[in-house]
């Protein structure tokens, strides 16, 4: 997982609540094993028309958005099932962090989990920053990890965020990094540890 310090980078608008995650990554692409590649199928359906054609008046299909690092969005986005494939779509999509006023709760601990920043403020504030991105998509976002400020355009705001996702987030820590962090320690425990033994029984 790469660490987070600093992500700068234009903004793409999607002014839409209750965005869920069979919208975000459908179902049908879900049977993949690898992590990466789900990019392309990221809001599949709102991407294309209904005889299957790209739409080319979606926001993520026009050309001004194509290099956006930061998607900025509704309330509740991430609802529905838990799929971990959401957040890799939009990551592997090329977004970097996603500005929302709230998010489904496993949305948000996937998010974390992969290195995708989930940064909350109020509706008003994304408001702002969905119109600012709507009439200037070439203007650029700044979000900054250990001040935890958001800037953009003179408009600048706060954001809070665990102490404990900040640590994993600024070293680049998944859930293998933070348990390898404690290797010495389990190193010490499995030498102390006694050897197992297994118990044979006697047959009659």
């Amino acid at each position: 997982m790469n660490a987070i310090d600093r992500i700068v980078g234009s903004m793409l608008p999607l002014p839409r609540a209750h965005v869920d995650t069979d919208q975000i990554m459908p179902k049908q692409f879900l049977k993949r094993v690898e992590r990466t590649g789900y990019g392309q199928y990221l809001f599949w359906d709102w991407r294309r028309t209904a005889d299957g054609a790209m739409n080319p008046e979606f926001v993520i299909n026009r050309p001004e958005y194509q290099n956006a690092k930061v998607l900025v969005t509704g309330p509740n986005f991430g609802s529905g099932s838990s799929r971990e494939h959401a957040p890799w779509g939009i990551q592997d999509w090329g977004f970097e962090a996603v500005i929302a006023p709230s998010f489904a709760d496993i949305f948000f601990n996937n998010c974390t989990k992969v290195g995708l920043l989930p940064v909350v403020l109020t509706e008003k504030e994304c408001a702002y920053l969905t119109e600012l991105a709507q009439h200037k998509p070439t203007a650029e976002v700044i979000i900054d990890v250990p001040s935890q400020k958001v800037t953009a355009d003179g408009f600048e705001a706060d954001f809070d965020i665990d102490p404990f996702i900040k640590h994993r987030l600024l070293n680049g820590l998944d859930d293998i990094g933070i348990t390898l962090g404690h290797a010495d320690a389990i190193d010490t425990f499995e030498k102390k540890r006694p050897a197992y033994k297994p118990v044979l029984s006697r047959s009659s």
